[in-house]
């Protein structure tokens, strides 16, 4: 008995303490299987305090940080999130910059922590709390990308300006409207620039030190297929299981400067990359039939690897205008259902899933204080900010707060049909409306939405051939206005609803 007990408190010693070291990073499976559901966080404003409510944090407020992140980390996993995507965290350039705070994507260096994310309270060092964060995030079930921005800060052009490509007068390159960052020299896929692959091993070593569990590449098509194969084998090498999710769409076609080399979404998943972003974020664009026809796309692309790839549903990124200011309510709706019923990863950002606009009243005016040379809070309107520090987003909508959950605990309820079933494009005759059905052994789960947001359309007719009698139809989301004569079902739609239907054979 006395051994016994001497065994039990050993082990309740083990794991209390050394719990956290068997976890085994599992991102890249997880991805590959379309069963990483991701949201985009940025930390410097994720768990911000913004006492005097005036959306901008000032005096004696904090702005986020890696330690006041772990209060949120429990929320995040009850939204039915297992993977955060974190903006970049490496320091931002503070010459020629955009906001107070300098964009996240104006990357000063490859080495360091950006000290805007640190707790300067606390005695841990900044590794350390970074460390403690995706610690607290692996506890929970939750893994990590961090953000590699895809050009430098003018801060970094020059102390190194061995990193950059410069035009026939030796100066630096600004890429597209890009004003606040300049172009890297990739070199070529025949002769690569060392200095900028030693800069990346670096960001890379960095990355694996604090513990997380991929990288998102913003803008992988401007650099060549051999630097990108380079550093997914060097990085590889010590964790197969990274992930790399490349921005990349197939709707891109051209780099941001005539300057730059450009590798399109294809070329990059050959490389290695094990995803990329697809053109989802086109859908508040398109009809019905440009819809499904890029649904099929993505389905017969993928499948054409030897290995395993995926795509995530941009519909909402931290580039794109916010769903409420768009088409309202509905469309955020629409949004969660789409990420909880396709067969690819779902994605979002902090603040969709309860309705923020990400208007913000001081947007663009005059600061009274700054860290950069910029003394006006620059921000696009409706986006993300990722200029200033900022308050948490928020936009307090209860409805679209419990929809997103009622979707996310759908999809994580029926996975196996999410991630197997077959997907079968349904005819509307209408091209506003879309309709798919996801089918595994005896569950069909039905899928229709009207993309138009100010019309509703009636007598929509759906032919499912495997109909029968013995059925239970059990309407999940959406008016409950349904009707079944044979093999047709008869529906009608508000404007831009979203209807889930789940029928169960007997």
């Amino acid at each position: 008995m006395k051994t016994k007990f001497i065994l039990s408190i050993l082990t309740l010693f083990f794991i209390n303490n050394f719990s956290s070291a068997a976890y085994i990073n599992d991102l890249r499976s997880l991805f590959i299987n379309n069963r990483a559901n991701i949201c985009c966080i940025n930390i410097r404003n994720f768990n911000s305090k913004d006492l005097n409510n005036d959306g901008i944090i000032n005096n004696n407020e904090e702005s986020g940080n890696f330690l006041n992140a772990i209060e949120r980390l429990d929320e995040i996993k009850n939204l039915g999130i297992n993977t955060l995507h974190v903006l970049p965290i490496t320091p931002v350039g503070k010459l020629k910059a955009l906001g107070t705070a300098g964009s996240l994507y104006s990357m000063a260096d490859f080495w360091n922590i950006n000290p805007q994310l640190i707790d300067k309270n606390s005695e841990l060092t900044d590794i350390e709390q970074a460390k403690l964060f995706i610690k607290e995030c692996h506890k929970r079930n939750i893994r990590v990308i961090i953000d590699l921005p895809s050009c430098g800060a003018y801060d970094l052009f020059l102390t190194h300006p061995e990193l950059f490509l410069k035009d026939h007068k030796q100066l630096s390159i600004v890429p597209t409207d890009w004003t606040d960052v300049r172009l890297f020299n990739t070199g070529s896929n025949n002769k690569l620039n060392q200095d900028l692959i030693k800069a990346h091993k670096d960001f890379i070593d960095l990355v694996l030190l604090i513990g997380a569990d991929g990288i998102r590449a913003d803008v992988a098509t401007i650099k060549p297929a051999n630097f990108w194969s380079e550093i997914i084998k060097y990085t590889r090498a010590q964790q197969p299981e990274f992930l790399f999710l490349a921005e990349a769409s197939d709707s891109w076609r051209e780099p941001p400067s005539k300057y730059a080399p450009f590798t399109p979404y294809d070329k990059l998943l050959q490389t290695g990359f094990d995803g990329y972003y697809g053109s989802f974020f086109n859908i508040k664009e398109w009809n019905s039939d440009e819809f499904i026809n890029h649904i099929k796309f993505n389905l017969k692309l993928l499948n054409s690897f030897k290995d395993k790839k995926s795509v995530i549903l941009s519909f909402s990124t931290h580039d794109e205008v916010s769903p409420i200011l768009l088409h309202g309510e509905n469309f955020s709706n629409m949004i969660s259902w789409l990420n909880a019923t396709l067969p690819f990863n779902p994605y979002c950002i902090d603040g969709f899933f309860n309705g923020d606009d990400y208007l913000y009243s001081w947007a663009n005016s005059t600061a009274t204080n700054s860290e950069t040379d910029d003394n006006s809070y620059f921000v696009h309107r409706g986006k993300l900010d990722i200029f200033n520090f900022s308050k948490k987003p928020n936009g307090n909508n209860d409805k679209i707060l419990n929809n997103f959950k009622k979707a996310y605990t759908f999809r994580n309820n029926n996975i196996d049909i999410i991630t197997k079933g077959a997907f079968t494009p349904l005819n509307t005759k209408n091209n506003k409306v879309f309709a798919y059905t996801r089918t595994l052994n005896n569950t069909d789960i039905i899928v229709i939405g009207n993309l138009d947001f100010k019309n509703p359309q009636h007598k929509i007719k759906l032919k499912i051939n495997n109909l029968k009698k013995d059925i239970n139809i059990e309407t999940i989301f959406g008016n409950d206005n349904i009707k079944i004569n044979g093999k047709i079902i008869f529906t009608d739609l508000d404007s831009g609803e979203t209807k889930i239907i789940k029928i169960t054979k007997g």
